[in-house]
């Protein structure tokens, strides 16, 4: 990767929390990759799918409005790629062990993605995308 201007980077779940709950160790470096979308070098997207996830674990930290408000920010920022019943067969017959993941992978395939990124890069080693942690894609673009 020789530059971002037109990448398209699928982000994995734990990215984007990542950042919204300031997660340490992590929180830096995935503020990096996710920054380089809101500066517009780059697109990023997440699954529809992440979405109801992220509320499902956020929702125990923050109250219903800064929680909303924060998923509009995300939704504002990265688009939200869908997720359809030919998707979640596809995702079944990838060589991956996460269903989930291996939905974001046929997602990510059929959105034009270039890479996803994500801390758990082991679960996507068999993706029809490749998979980069947030420290990875820093160093290649």
């Amino acid at each position: 990767m020789s530059g971002c201007a037109n990448m398209k980077i699928a982000f994995d779940t734990n990215i984007v929390l990542d950042v919204l709950a300031r997660r340490e160790p992590f929180f830096e470096r995935s503020q990096a990759v996710v920054r380089l979308v809101s500066e517009g070098r780059a697109q990023g997207a997440v699954t529809a799918n992440a979405m109801t996830d992220m509320y499902y674990i956020l929702r125990k930290h923050l109250d219903k409005e800064p929680l909303k408000a924060a998923l509009r920010g995300v939704m504002e920022l990265l688009e939200v790629m869908e997720v359809t019943g030919d998707d979640c067969l596809a995702a079944l017959d990838l060589p991956m062990d996460d269903y989930e993941d291996a939905l974001l992978a046929c997602c990510a395939g059929n959105w034009g993605a270039d890479c996803i990124v994500t801390r758990n890069t082991k679960d996507f080693a068999r993706s029809p995308v490749k998979a980069m942690t947030p420290d990875d894609f820093l160093k290649n673009i």
